[in-house]
């Protein structure tokens, strides 16, 4: 794929252009759909120039959220504002925000410049002003050969960058994008994940992103929402996220966990023989019967052949191989190192021990609630 080329943008002046970003709030947002509550008091602060994923199963209200700030959904409680003004009643072709869709929805009766120029058009810019503007999108987003081709004459992931580069015509203070890299190939889409990030912070321009890919947003966001059946379970930024859920939901969600039953007393659980502290936030009072939930990465295995674990499964994932241990009646994942899996066979029996400095704990019932819903 052609590599992004830096080009600045240039107002109809011909000067740069200058794109600082919006401040949004989203304000106890409510969206109902006959009994279905899509968005229930959804409250979101998104900073000038960030980019913000939000990220969900499906019916989680993320897609709603998204149309609801582009003015595509009214409101039944709770308030749009933008750098200090209430959008709620601002109708969408009003609200100065460009979206690109998980469809490319171009125009098949234009060429890829008259595409990018089309929100220019209607903004009544004069026909050298479009096309000065679309031939400097274009080349921006490394499609500067393309512009005479119709989208039956393009590929995929060219399709969408033609999107984008229309979403960006009008200069937009907020750039939506809707599932927007979903029906291109693995390849296609890891390429155009880095080019949309690279770009958006060249631009500065506010970001909010939908998405059910876990690593489309951990590979680009500055912070990440997690929705649940219309609020929020989360915000934080990627690393933290992955590393620190806060809830039950968000560590079955983000990631993968094993769960693993251990007794909850004094701030403390016993795993595999060690004791532990509880993670701070949600589920550190608990006490009694609770779950760990454990990242491969949070365990370590030693071959021992008195060890309570034995290896029943081994996936090959590059510098790492990822391990099923059954511990008892409970399958535990870890992740080790390829060059040490490789000397571990499978019925090995191992001994596996907490690395992490501390474990995060859920009751049955949040696990269950969590694995209820379903992802995309």
């Amino acid at each position: 794929m052609t590599q992004m080329k830096e080009t600045a943008m240039t107002n109809s002046m011909g000067s740069p252009t200058t794109n600082v970003g919006a401040a949004v709030s989203l304000e106890n947002l409510v969206r109902t759909f006959g009994k279905v509550r899509a968005l229930d008091g959804l409250s979101l602060k998104i900073e000038p120039g960030e980019f913000m994923a939000l990220l969900g199963p499906s019916g989680c209200g993320k897609t709603t959220a998204l149309r609801v700030l582009a003015g595509f959904e009214l409101l039944d409680g709770g308030r749009v504002v933008v750098d200090g003004v209430d959008l709620s009643d601002v109708s969408a072709r009003k609200r100065d925000m460009g979206m690109v869709f998980q469809s490319y929805s171009l125009f098949p009766n234009m060429n890829a410049l008259n595409n990018v120029a089309f929100g220019l058009r209607m903004r009544k810019q004069s026909s050298s002003v479009r096309r000065k503007k679309a031939g400097e999108l274009l080349e921006m987003v490394g499609l500067s050969d393309q512009g005479n081709k119709y989208p039956h004459q393009m590929s995929g992931g060219q399709q969408q960058r033609i999107a984008l580069a229309r979403a960006l015509a009008i200069e937009p203070r907020v750039l939506l994008l809707d599932e927007p890299l979903s029906a291109l190939d693995a390849i296609v889409r890891a390429e155009l994940r880095d080019q949309i990030r690279s770009l958006q912070q060249r631009l500065a321009i506010t970001t909010v992103f939908v998405t059910h890919d876990q690593e489309e947003v951990l590979s680009m966001a500055d912070r990440v929402c997690v929705m649940s059946r219309g609020h929020i379970e989360q915000v934080a930024s990627p690393s933290e996220l992955y590393s620190r859920p806060a809830t039950a939901f968000v560590a079955q969600f983000v990631g993968i966990s094993s769960r693993v039953p251990v007794d909850a007393s004094n701030h403390e659980v016993v795993v595999f023989g060690q004791r532990c502290p509880i993670r701070s936030g949600e589920g550190s009072n608990l006490t009694g019967a609770v779950d760990a939930l454990l990242r491969p990465e949070d365990i370590a295995i030693e071959v021992d052949p008195e060890g309570q674990g034995f290896v029943t499964r081994k996936s090959f994932l590059g510098a790492m191989t990822r391990l099923v241990v059954q511990v008892g009646e409970i399958p535990v994942r870890v992740d080790v190192r390829s060059d040490k899996a490789s000397e571990i066979d499978l019925g090995t029996h191992v001994r596996p021990g907490i690395v992490s400095r501390d474990v995060l704990i859920a009751t049955r019932k949040e696990i269950v609630a969590a694995d209820a819903v379903p992802a995309k």
